[in-house]
């Protein structure tokens, strides 16, 4: 008599996953206000205290920076729907940006200046590079998209759990 095994899918919201999720959250929420302080900062210093630098495309870009980490610090720290994609769109353009100026930083230099994104973020340890690819795993986790209440229908199936024939 032949039968064969379902296999089981491992639940998202236990074992180490779950476990490496939850860490995550807690270091985004804590790294991302660090980040955005120290680039702000560093932003402003440089925009109105530093003699002999006009405003320029890198300060700018900082300063820009700095508003997209506290804007996606919301979801890290609030459960609300809004807050998740608040926190979604900035990390997503926050990765975009990273990629583009880090590119362009390379290639031409004295165009970007000094930001927080030069070189994909090699004065701040690549944090600017891998952070929001973090963020946005940790916002896409089952678990935490269920906690925001956000609808997963368009997420693939096999994120969330839910075989092809449910």
């Amino acid at each position: 008599m032949s039968h064969e095994e379902i296999p089981v899918q491992p639940d998202p919201s236990t074992g180490l996953l779950a476990d490496i999720a939850s860490v995550a959250r807690y270091v985004l929420a804590v790294s991302y206000p660090v980040l955005a302080i120290s680039t702000g900062a560093r932003a402003v210093y440089r925009l109105f205290l530093k003699d002999g630098v006009q405003w320029q495309i890198g300060t700018g870009l900082s300063l820009l920076a700095a508003l997209l980490y506290l804007g996606a610090t919301l979801g890290f720290l609030l459960r609300r729907r809004w807050a998740w994609w608040t926190s979604v769109a900035m990390l997503g353009i926050e990765t975009v940006l990273t990629l583009v100026v880090g590119t362009i930083s390379i290639m031409q230099p004295e165009l970007i200046g000094s930001t927080v994104w030069r070189h994909f973020g090699a004065d701040y340890g690549y944090f600017p590079l891998f952070q929001p690819l973090l963020g946005l795993v940790w916002l896409m986790w089952p678990v935490t998209v269920e906690a925001y209440g956000v609808n997963v229908s368009w997420l693939p199936r096999r994120w969330y759990g839910a075989s092809e024939g449910e």
